[in-house]
């Protein structure tokens, strides 16, 4: 797995996503030939509800153990849905990622979700690159085209490498005495980890 990819799965599954990460899109040619049409580098789906450092039901505890990121926008009852691309250079979104056969492939492995189908949400994210919708039972269900990469600040489409570094980072140090007995099996986390138990922080220069 590239190494920036890894570092992406590694934040959304800390903040409570489910990931797929770095398939292929197959369509049909006329030919009758299969080719492919792009590679989608993340799918990540988080359900609302808190997520936690460890297991706790109520209290304090619970209030002091959020694993929580003010830049992903996450709302209350909302369940939100992210395709990535993932760059170490600049953040930007491929135009093959925008294309029906890239977005058809991977919401249809999700339309279960989807109250009135997928077909208006991929327009809608070709024309503005987000979606609200009715989710299946009751609730929003927020769909959007996210750009992970270098860029001066994070917002809605765009979440800086940066930022993600420093958000676990920062994640690892404040939680130590929770996160001590973890065993953190991909590299990027678990070289992350490694800095905070030998006490190394992570600084950005600045001119």
């Amino acid at each position: 797995m590239d190494v920036a990819v890894e570092l992406v799965d590694g934040y959304l599954r800390m903040t409570g996503y489910f990931t797929m990460t770095e398939f292929d899109i197959q369509r049909k040619t006329k030919s009758g030939e299969y080719v492919t049409v792009t590679d989608v580098d993340m799918v990540a789906v988080r359900f609302p509800g808190r997520t936690l450092a460890a297991d706790v039901h109520d209290g304090d505890d619970a209030a002091q153990l959020l694993l929580d990121d003010d830049a992903l926008q996450l709302e209350e009852g909302m369940i939100d849905v992210i395709i990535g691309e993932v760059k170490q250079g600049s953040a930007l979104i491929n135009s093959g990622l925008k294309s029906h056969e890239a977005l058809h492939s991977v919401l249809s492995r999700l339309e279960w979700l989807y109250e009135q189908g997928v077909g208006p949400v991929i327009t809608a994210l070709q024309q503005h690159g987000v979606s609200y919708v009715e989710a299946r039972g009751g609730g929003v269900l927020r769909t959007r085209l996210v750009a992970f990469g270098q860029a001066e600040e994070s917002g809605l489409h765009t979440l800086s490498l940066h930022h993600i570094i420093c958000k676990m980072s920062e994640f690892m140090k404040l939680y130590e005495n929770v996160l001590k007995p973890a065993i953190f099996s991909e590299l990027v986390p678990g070289f992350m980890r490694l800095m905070a138990k030998t006490g190394l922080e992570i600084s950005r220069e600045t001119d």
